[in-house]
């Protein structure tokens, strides 16, 4: 196989995986592609690049096949599915969410979903300081909320280890002095995670139009 910068990414995505991104190293990158590890500084010059082409196989994929709203679609609503359609990109592979924070991608696909994302917001009637704005904050509470879910789920951690577990939380909440802290515990643990999110994207959109249009 010829190696280069995409087929190193997917490895290193697969072996994401299993090993999670505090496991993943370039010796062990090299050592699935059968390769010495200097090979990959040929077309990778560090962890942070490896990372930056892992984020971007994960941003295609999000993005891929992305179009404007269709008819009877708005842009809130438009906003919301393309940031769940980001999270589960990012839920598909262990880590996801850490490996896309702070990354720079710059893949074609990404700025015209940029731009298209703008050109939504204009059209309905936003300028484009003020789409300049939301975009990245929805996009920054959609990359900050999957990595407190990932490491609510435990993969960050060896088994028992999790410290967002039912038990654990319980025995460090004094339910007597803080009966409310207490019944939080059930509300930060819902399987429903899905519910969770909507309801702060929710807050967000609301906030964005009620800033740019009023109440």
């Amino acid at each position: 196989m010829k190696i280069n910068a995409e087929v190193i990414a997917r490895t290193a995505l697969r072996l994401l995986d299993e090993v999670g991104l505090d496991g993943l190293t370039m010796r062990l990158v090299a050592k699935e592609l059968d390769v010495k590890a200097p090979a990959l500084y040929w077309h990778v010059k560090n962890k942070q690049e490896l990372l930056d082409a892992m984020a971007t196989l994960v941003m295609v994929e999000a993005d891929e096949g992305l179009e404007s709203p269709r008819l009877g679609v708005g842009w809130e609503e438009w906003l919301g599915d393309r940031a769940m359609r980001l999270r589960r990109t990012m839920l598909r592979h262990r880590d996801g969410a850490r490996v896309v924070a702070g990354t720079n991608v710059s893949h074609p696909l990404v700025f015209r979903t940029i731009e298209l994302t703008l050109r939504t917001l204009q059209d309905a009637g936003f300028s484009l300081a003020d789409a300049v704005r939301a975009v990245p904050t929805i996009f920054h509470y959609t990359v900050g909320f999957t990595i407190e879910e990932q490491a609510r789920l435990g993969e960050t951690y060896a088994e028992g280890e999790n410290p967002y577990s039912r038990e654990r939380l319980a025995e460090m909440v004094d339910a007597g002095r803080y009966p409310l802290a207490a019944q939080m515990i059930d509300e930060l643990l819902t399987p429903d995670t899905d519910a969770q999110f909507r309801h702060g994207l929710a807050a967000i959109l609301t906030g964005v139009r009620v800033q740019r249009f009023g109440a």
